[in-house]
């Protein structure tokens, strides 16, 4: 078997505009034409990565359960990692995004990678981590586990 790569992440949502709404509040360019429609709404969107890396996209719980037999809404395990262009881009970000109604589930912190990092809800309750370009010279300790 050849080795896997990964290619990007899709996450299933409730309402498409105010997903999409959320992301392109947060600096994520999504055109409208990305967005796939039928006469019973938006179903699927790709956002290509702007320099060949992972795709994001966003699907419609109708599309997930028309392809997905073992389909489950409530079922969040992933997190979407934005990269934000530095430390305080992501401290202004959380805050811009908490004031129009997003909820926070980690204020910014120096991480021990190196990065500043803070952890949103998106409008369908996946995390949505803001992080910072890694700085070496703010590297810390390792997590207590």
């Amino acid at each position: 078997m050849a080795g896997a790569r990964f290619s990007g992440m899709s996450l299933i949502v409730h309402n498409m505009q105010e997903s999409l709404a959320f992301y392109r509040r947060l600096g994520v360019d999504i055109p409208d034409e990305a967005v796939w429609r039928t006469d019973t709404g938006a179903h699927h969107v790709t956002v290509p990565h702007a320099e060949g890396g992972a795709e994001l996209q966003f699907e419609s719980v109708r599309l997930a359960e028309a392809y997905n037999a073992g389909f489950r809404a409530e079922r969040r395990r992933a997190v979407v990692i934005l990269d934000l262009e530095s430390r305080d881009a992501v401290d202004l970000a959380r805050a811009n995004m908490i004031a129009e109604g997003a909820q926070g589930l980690q204020p910014p912190f120096d991480a021990p990678w190196g990065a500043r990092y803070a952890l949103i809800e998106d409008p369908d309750g996946n995390p949505v981590g803001l992080m910072s370009p890694v700085d070496p010279a703010t590297r810390g300790a390792h997590y207590e586990i």
